[in-house]
């Protein structure tokens, strides 16, 4: 119970500075920063979550922190976190400072109202529903845990149409760096639903994580690409040559998130090899109660 109290402690924490975004205007340094801190440490953690489970299978370690009780926890955890993330955040893109205020039209001024933050709105409602289906799918043991890859894969799926249409009008760089954050979206909902498709599969897992990752710390490059922080020098919008660099600074971007993914698998793989050994009862005794282990994981 513990480390079930832990992880909930880290994820409402993490909650809680995502929250600050929230309220800061989207086009700010610290509208694109802070979202992508939210990306990247859940990147992180779904790695972590993903090579845990794999490694106590493989290796037949048997304990509170590699048991179903321990995922199911958390899932209904995150299911709690997402929803409220995502209901504060429909709320806050409507009713901060120039918001739209549930006014879709104005039919005085004869014009759409905010579609921007209608946009944003939209996206959090999809992600709104990810949290729904987490907490319903591990709690209600008549629905499919497989549900929850499926949302997840349709929430991306609808941020990466959103943001295809996020920047008409705009200048070049501008809709540039956007077209890359598309694409990474879009590839990872692509994976999201393979997994819906082949369950149980730690390399799509891990590929997910990667793009997460990969979105997180992108969001964090349009930040200081479009928005440099502390009044430093802007970004030519029309010289071809920084979209030249950005090119190759996405691809540095995604050597990263594939560095740190592996670094957290050979962590995470030593810690259930050796470490967590000691806190395991012994394996011979409990190979039937493994073997219903692996059993409950498929389900999982």
């Amino acid at each position: 119970m513990f480390v079930t109290y832990q992880i909930s402690f880290w994820l409402v924490a993490l909650c809680s500075v995502t929250l600050t975004a929230i309220v800061e205007n989207m086009g700010s340094f610290k509208g694109h920063a802070l979202p992508g801190t939210f990306f990247f440490v859940m990147g992180i953690w779904w790695s972590i979550k993903s090579i845990l489970k794999y490694a106590c299978k493989k290796y037949k370690r048997t304990s509170y922190l590699g048991s179903k009780a321990l995922f199911q926890r958390i899932e209904i955890i995150e299911g709690i976190v997402e929803i409220f993330m995502a209901v504060t955040g429909m709320l806050g893109e409507q009713f901060i400072s120039g918001g739209p205020h549930l006014t879709l039209y104005d039919y005085k001024e004869g014009q759409w109202v905010q579609l921007l933050g209608w946009h944003h709105s939209t996206m959090y409602f999809f992600f709104g529903l990810l949290g729904v289906a987490n907490i319903l799918c591990f709690t209600i043991s008549a629905l499919p845990s497989s549900l929850v890859k499926l949302t997840l894969s349709n929430a991306l799926f609808v941020e990466a149409f959103i943001f295809y249409n996020h920047t008409h009008g705009r200048e070049m760089l501008d809709i540039f760096v956007h077209q890359l954050l598309v694409l990474v979206i879009f590839l990872t909902a692509l994976v999201a639903f393979m997994e819906f498709l082949i369950r149980n599969n730690v390399i799509l897992e891990l590929l997910r994580s990667t793009l997460i990752l990969l979105q997180g710390s992108w969001f964090w490059q349009i930040g200081f690409v479009l928005y440099p922080p502390n009044g430093g020098p802007a970004w030519d919008p029309t010289d071809h040559d920084n979209i030249m660099f950005l090119t190759i600074c996405f691809c540095w971007h995604y050597a990263l998130s594939l560095i740190i993914v592996g670094v957290n698998y050979a962590f995470v793989t030593w810690l259930v090899k050796t470490r967590l050994k000691r806190f395991c009862p012994s394996e011979v005794g409990l190979l039937k109660n493994v073997e219903r282990e692996q059993e409950s994981e498929e389900e999982m």
